[in-house]
């Protein structure tokens, strides 16, 4: 494997817009981080992002983590692009003469998609780490870590997209029309879950139970939004009546269905690799 996967770090190595785009990705990462952290100053007011508590532990693992998979498109572009690269620049054929067979390649494509995964989890976790041991209010170690769940969905949600993204790739063949295609499908999705919503069962948690089986919304449903979680907006709400009671937690069914289309994405892109005549 270790082989497969050099053999993917070589090409990206000179391969100067995947440089710039994942230096751009994990740059914007550490600019959030240092955003939320910097005190404004308007007359008398002062506000600062971190004293919301966002940076409290275990709350940090969560909020990071879903801020973060936002930004997951960036590193898309580099996958999408790295399939397309092998098409244009006929690299994919000649790894095959070479002796690589289609399906080392596709396992070489998705080991690079774990690496990124890992990176951009690993890096996560650090500026998490650093920002709750300074910012926190919370710092016993217990608390601290607690709701690590969040940081195994984040990468767990990563593979999956990484991997969607390289089944678009393997499909299409270039990067833009992949790329628009993943916009298409999210769109496919939105207006599968409306008509199930408004025309066909007229209740959103039928049309939700039925649509967390899609593949983006599965992804998206690893990592709930953290927002409502604040004490000051559960205060908020309190006072004008209402209550949450939504489930921020990581679920099992949730994760079972991601891996699951983590793995038809593979598959696909190695049964269309397998019968498209190169």
């Amino acid at each position: 494997m270790m082989r497969l996967l050099n053999i993917e770090l070589h090409k990206l190595r000179y391969n100067r817009s995947v440089k710039v785009i994942s230096i751009v990705y994990f740059v914007l990462i550490t600019f959030i981080a240092f955003i939320a952290s910097v005190e404004f100053n308007f007359g008398d007011f002062h506000f600062r992002v971190a004293d919301q508590g966002i940076f409290n532990f275990p709350f940090i693992w969560h909020f990071n983590t879903y801020i973060a998979a936002i930004l997951k498109l960036f590193l898309a572009i580099v996958i999408v692009s790295m399939i397309s690269n092998e098409y244009s620049y006929r690299t994919l054929k000649q790894n095959l003469i070479d002796g690589l067979n289609k399906k080392e390649f596709i396992l070489s494509k998705f080991l690079t998609v774990l690496l990124f995964a890992a990176a951009s989890t690993f890096f996560i976790f650090i500026v998490s780490l650093i920002l709750g041991l300074i910012f926190s209010d919370y710092n016993e170690i217990g608390i601290i870590f607690s709701g690590l769940e969040y940081i195994g969905a984040y990468f767990l949600k990563l593979t999956a997209f990484f991997s969607f993204c390289l089944f678009l790739g393997v499909m299409v063949k270039r990067s833009a029309f992949a790329l628009g295609f993943l916009i298409v499908w999210q769109v496919i999705e939105w207006l599968a879950y409306s008509v199930m919503k408004w025309r066909i069962f007229r209740d959103s948690d039928v049309a939700e139970s039925v649509a967390q089986f899609f593949p983006l919304a599965a992804m998206s449903n690893l990592i709930k939004e953290p927002f409502s979680r604040l004490g000051v907006v559960q205060t908020a709400a309190t006072q004008l009546g209402e209550s949450f009671t939504k489930g921020y937690g990581v679920g099992l069914l949730n994760v079972f269905i991601v891996l699951i289309w983590t793995c038809i994405f593979i598959y696909g892109s190695y049964v269309i690799l397998k019968k498209r005549d190169l």
